[in-house]
């Protein structure tokens, strides 16, 4: 039986557009890791989008450098309106399935990372051991704040702030809606930066949507709705630069800057209330529960859905993951309800707390 923490069943796949600067560090990261101190070698895909900084002689010289990694270079050269994130992390991922079957390794995995990333030494591993009991691994972001690049305070106070507001979130999902497959302790980030599946679960799930943006959540949308089970393990984790030019539209760097902007001009920070999450997860309790009981009528009329509907996508869904994963789409918008984001916190701890060992879900 294959091992199933050996090196031989993965590759990790990168988009890279202009990081001569950035990928140096990447690469040494992914020498470096634990699976590799054995004589173990590493495949490494990266998917240069239409460069014009030197990223690929810097690569072909790292190659060189680095004797634990296999690495193949695919120089793209893509039209103006597909020169994207979305078609570069697509052609990274396939190059490295194609690799794996031309070597004939057939339950292969995909690591995705991006360009701008230091993985940890355990990162390979720890991915390994957490598919294990899940189809989709998805690692937490975290943002540099080292000695030589300290992170600004704003961004280390919006950062905290965030960060105890999404997990006061998972801690109301969990009371609500525990999914055994994640349970907690769990973080939330299921992007690019670090995104772990089998090739199997990665072809099932339609490949990597050819988006502009938000193409790495639309990959885990997918493996949802085909029923696969993501893990928000919390040894899987990679840091990113604070960097607030990104490479694309929408992604981290975005976020940030949109950080700073609340930080300086002192507005508030809205983001969904503690009743708006409470009646999205028992939504989702709903759902589950229906698919189980088979109860169409009385659940769909509960969620404003036709019985028909939910009947009918239950026989089309694998398990539980897949049909509420392709239910709740189709059910009626909750109502907007925007709290200021300390504030919303301590409402969604306080909920939690008054749930806890209870049966109320809505």
């Amino acid at each position: 039986m294959p091992d199933p923490l050996s090196l031989d069943r993965c590759v990790v796949c990168v988009p890279a557009r202009n990081e001569a600067v950035a990928l140096p560090r990447l690469v040494a990261a992914l020498a470096r890791q634990e699976l590799c101190r054995d004589g173990g070698r590493l495949r490494l895909v990266v998917a240069a989008n239409n460069c014009t900084d030197g990223t690929v002689p810097v690569l072909r010289g790292l190659a060189t450098r680095y004797p634990a990694l296999r690495l193949h270079v695919l120089e793209l050269s893509l039209p103006p309106e597909t020169a994207h994130v979305g078609v570069a992390r697509a052609r990274a991922m396939a190059g490295g399935a194609a690799w794996l079957r031309e070597e004939g390794v057939e339950d292969g995995i995909l690591l995705g990372t991006d360009a701008d990333t230091r993985p940890p030494p355990h990162w390979v591993a720890a991915n390994l051991a957490a598919l294990a009991g899940a189809d989709c691994v998805g690692g937490r972001i975290v943002i540099e704040d080292s000695g030589e690049n300290p992170a600004p305070g704003w961004l280390r106070m919006m950062r905290e702030r965030v960060d105890a507001y999404w997990s006061a979130v998972r801690e109301l999902a969990h009371a609500i809606d525990p999914l055994p497959h994640d349970p907690p302790p769990r973080h939330g980030d299921h992007t690019g930066a670090s995104l772990a599946l089998p090739v199997r679960w990665y072809e099932a799930a339609g490949g990597v949507p050819p988006l502009p943006v938000g193409e790495d959540n639309a990959l885990v949308a997918a493996v949802e709705r085909a029923g696969g089970r993501l893990r928000h393990a919390p040894d899987v984790w990679v840091e990113v630069s604070a960097r607030q030019e990104g490479r694309a539209s929408g992604g981290m760097a975005g976020e940030m800057r949109r950080w700073r902007l609340l930080a300086e001009s002192g507005s508030p920070h809205l983001l969904p209330g503690a009743g708006f999450w409470r009646r999205a997860f028992g939504r989702r309790r709903i759902l589950r529960g229906a698919f189980y009981r088979g109860s169409w009528a009385e659940d769909a009329a509960r969620l404003g859905l036709s019985g028909e509907v939910l009947a009918r996508l239950a026989l089309e869904s694998p398990n539980d993951i897949a049909f509420v994963a392709r239910a709740e789409p189709l059910l009626p918008p909750l109502p907007a309800e925007e709290a200021e984001i300390q504030a919303a916190t301590g409402a969604l701890e306080a909920m939690s707390r008054a749930l806890s060992g209870t049966a109320e879900a809505v």
